[in-house]
């Protein structure tokens, strides 16, 4: 049985949007990090966003700029898998939605990884069940979903049926020591807690518009207006990642989700996955929903 002392070295699989925060946020943390990926090309848009997360939290005042170059010199990014797993006591995971793909990964670096590492999950739709036996270790595998990282601070510890439960308490006590708030899951569930709530959301947006009942703007000044919040669906979407949330929808086959799913494709098969490549529903760096005038129409 582990504690949080005996974790020190964290590898991250995938630098997309959650994985390049995660890293970040261990590293801010004192945390040694490897950030894995299989192309080289996919490094650089992940370390520009880490670069302006960081100027934001230096202009916060949340972090100092001695605080933010430790954690640059914290993380090392590699396309070498070997290198990556040799050393890692905890592992979090942050490939694409898809089943297929989450085995590979997972039978890979259950074999690289060494016997002390714990393993973790960070998928949105998929329960750990579907793929825990591809670690070799489904005893010491769990899901530990994180939100936005940074601006959304909350991380779901979901385990599996067969997860060890010292590993619950060691998740809780890691995640609290990254700045997130831990909640827990007392068994599987599809989407999680937020996300739950969230996909009803969505899918109520995404329908008001593919049904042809109001714009993909006025969907988002209606929930902005009416709760006063920086952002309408749309915009959330965006910042999710638009291939993420319709690897999430096209799952459900009743007709609401078809339809969005579809609308969700027109856009990921342009390469229009929101924030990360610039456009999406909006167009970024300065999307129209934060002008002063939006609400107003």
């Amino acid at each position: 049985m582990k504690t949080l002392k005996d974790i020190k070295n964290i590898l991250i699989i995938g630098s997309g949007t959650l994985g390049l925060r995660i890293a970040l946020a261990s590293a801010l943390n004192g945390y040694k990090v490897i950030v894995y990926d299989i192309k080289e090309e996919a490094f650089e848009p992940a370390k520009k966003i880490q670069a302006s997360l960081i100027k934001m939290l230096i202009k916060a005042g949340t972090i100092t700029q001695a605080e933010s170059e430790k954690a640059l010199e914290n993380q090392t990014f590699t396309t070498d898998a070997k290198l990556a797993a040799a050393d890692a006591d905890l592992v979090s995971e942050s490939v694409t939605e898809d089943i297929e793909l989450k085995k590979k990964v997972w039978s890979q670096f259950g074999k690289l990884c060494p016997e002390k590492t714990i393993f973790t999950t960070n998928t949105s739709s998929l329960l750990p069940s579907k793929f825990a036996e591809e670690t070799g270790r489904p005893e010491r595998f769990c899901a530990l979903h994180f939100h936005d990282v940074f601006y959304a601070n909350v991380v779901d510890i979901m385990p599996n049926p067969k997860t060890e439960t010292w590993i619950i308490d060691l998740l809780k006590d890691f995640g609290e020591s990254i700045q997130q708030t831990v909640v827990i899951m007392k068994r599987e569930s599809p989407s999680y807690i937020f996300n739950a709530m969230l996909l009803s959301l969505l899918g109520a947006a995404g329908a008001l518009v593919t049904f042809d009942v109001a714009s993909i703007e006025d969907v988002d000044r209606s929930w902005m207006g009416n709760f006063k919040m920086p952002m309408g669906p749309f915009g959330i979407m965006d910042e999710i990642g638009l291939d993420t949330a319709w690897h999430v929808v096209h799952v459900f086959k009743d007709e609401k989700s078809k339809r969005f799913s579809k609308l969700l494709k027109t856009y990921v098969d342009q390469g229009k996955l929101g924030r990360k490549t610039g456009e999406g529903f909006y167009n970024y760096p300065n999307p129209r929903f934060t002008e002063a005038d939006f609400i107003k129409g």
